[in-house]
Formats: structure tokens, C-alpha cells, sequence
């Protein structure tokens, strides 16, 4: 596994991990992981698993604020990481 392709899957990782935390804390009224963390993540490469996040725990999905921003990292990344490979 290249260097670049193990960072996409760790920020994947971490990223789909935070989004199942913090559904876990939005049912229990507990504190959240701010959405410029999300942001973040997905802006450096972790999009793949934010959208994840989003499929499988049905978190974030009625906020079009952050659908949008989200997705488009992801297809960014997935983009770039097509181009590197190709």
C-alpha cells in the first residue's frame, strides 16, 4: 500500500468513526463533534468516509449545508486520487 493511498484510508476511517460517535452523542443529548471537523476531514481526504457516515447511520442527512460541501470533497478527492493512479 502506497503512503498516499494508507492516508486516504486512515482519514476515511476516522472520519466514518466520528460520524458513528457523534450520532451515538446526537441521540443521547450529548456533546457533538462540531461540523468544521467534518469539514476539515473531508477537505484533506476523509470524504469517502463522511459520506459513509452519512449512508450508514442516516447522520446529517437533512442538512443541505453540509451534504453539499461534503460530497464535493469527496468526488474532489476521488478525482485526484484517479488522476494519481492513472
Amino acid at each position: 500500500m502506497t503512503p498516499a493511498i494508507a492516508y486516504y484510508v486512515f482519514l476515511t476511517l476516522v472520519a466514518l468513526v466520528l460520524m458513528g460517535l457523534d450520532k451515538l452523542a446526537a441521540r443521547a443529548g450529548a456533546w457533538r463533534v462540531p461540523e468544521r471537523v467534518f469539514f476539515g476531514l473531508a477537505l484533506f481526504g476523509g470524504g469517502g468516509g463522511i459520506f459513509a457516515g452519512m449512508l450508514l447511520f442516516h447522520h446529517k442527512t437533512r442538512k443541505p449545508g453540509f451534504i453539499l460541501p461534503a460530497c464535493l470533497a469527496t468526488v474532489v478527492h476521488i478525482a485526484v486520487v484517479v488522476a494519481a493512479v492513472v
